[in-house]
């Protein structure tokens, strides 16, 4: 049986990584590794070991859930014991020999590994996986997207600032330089001089390698909401030919995770509540750009649980697939 390690397993993302595993029925011998502070704890039976140089002895898979400052410094000791590593940090994602992979949509990419798959932005999963069957059907040139990003994307410390400050607005800050409850901050990353963060130019740089497109255009603004762990994205595509909605819908029916939820004359749209803790991007409000002439423009909005299918289940995925390869 494979030895599976999950490194950061007592983070947000990497208890959910354990949980899905387990979900899922994975038969892996499982292996959780942490810093030194958290040595000892018990999760599920299992007792957290202090993540170090020979942490990786014995183990085939590595989920990695830490920030990239620590996953570069383990990087080199799971590759030295020969481990194939499905790392969610940004730390590898652009590297030419580090697949990028989201498997509803290149799951062949991951047998180009090198040792190392990576795990795209929580946001770029959400977003390509309910444009992809529409991309597949109509091409897409350009993407404009406005992304609402709940606060479990900026770890336990930010489901603590929204929790404390609903309860308190004057609780202190962990991981936001403002009130994020009853708040909106269009601020994800640092600013380059263009005034576009990084978590912004992530959407065009992924999307592009995902889809194997070198010419796809993102135009992206990135807004932490206060909403506890599902993310939402309003897109508007511009796309290679006049499109039709009542085929949108037809092609999204049937895409790999997705649910289609587009009948607003009845109030049914994706909302973050309804998408959280499962695995399917939710998309709706499918509609014609009215200000496209030629009708090539294209307008949804979709949701998706950012630690589940953004981050720990489409890690899991990759995992599985790797498995079946082996």
């Amino acid at each position: 049986m494979k030895t599976v390690a999950i490194a950061g397993a007592t983070g947000a993302v990497g208890a959910q990584m354990l949980e899905c595993l387990k979900e899922r029925k994975i038969p892996v011998n499982i292996k959780l590794l942490a810093s030194a502070r958290s040595k000892g704890k018990i999760i599920d039976g299992l007792v957290v070991e202090e993540l170090k140089e020979d942490s990786f002895d014995g183990v085939d898979y590595v989920l990695g859930a830490c920030e990239n400052d620590v996953t570069k410094k383990w990087m080199p000791w799971a590759q030295k014991a020969g481990c194939v590593v499905v790392d969610n940090s940004s730390a590898f994602r652009l590297e030419d020999d580090v697949p990028l992979v989201v498997p509803e949509i290149n799951a062949q990419d991951i047998q180009n590994n090198q040792g190392i798959i990576a795990n795209p932005n929580c946001s770029t999963i959400i977003a390509l996986v309910a444009c992809d069957a529409l991309k597949k059907e109509f091409g897409i040139k350009r993407m404009i997207v406005t992304t609402m990003q709940a606060v479990s994307g900026a770890g336990v410390k930010g489901i603590h600032d929204l929790e404390t400050q609903i309860i308190d607005p004057n609780a202190p800050r962990e991981a936001f330089p403002y009130q994020i409850a009853f708040n909106l901050i269009p601020q994800i990353g640092d600013f380059d001089e263009l005034g576009i963060s990084k978590e912004e130019w992530k959407m065009q740089n992924e999307g592009r390698k995902i889809w194997h497109d070198p010419d796809l255009l993102v135009n992206c603004t990135c807004v932490r909401v206060p909403v506890l762990r599902s993310h939402s994205e309003s897109i508007t595509l511009e796309c290679e030919k006049e499109v039709d909605v009542e085929k949108a819908r037809e092609v999204l029916k049937s895409a790999l995770g997705v649910q289609l939820k587009d009948d607003p004359q009845n109030k049914v749209y994706p909302m973050p509540l309804d998408t959280t803790n499962q695995d399917d991007v939710f998309v709706g409000r499918i509609r014609k750009d009215i200000t496209d002439p030629e009708g090539k423009t294209l307008s949804l909005f979709c949701c998706g649980d950012q630690i589940r299918k953004g981050a720990a289940t489409n890690a899991v995925q990759i995992l599985e697939k790797l498995l079946e390869q082996n």
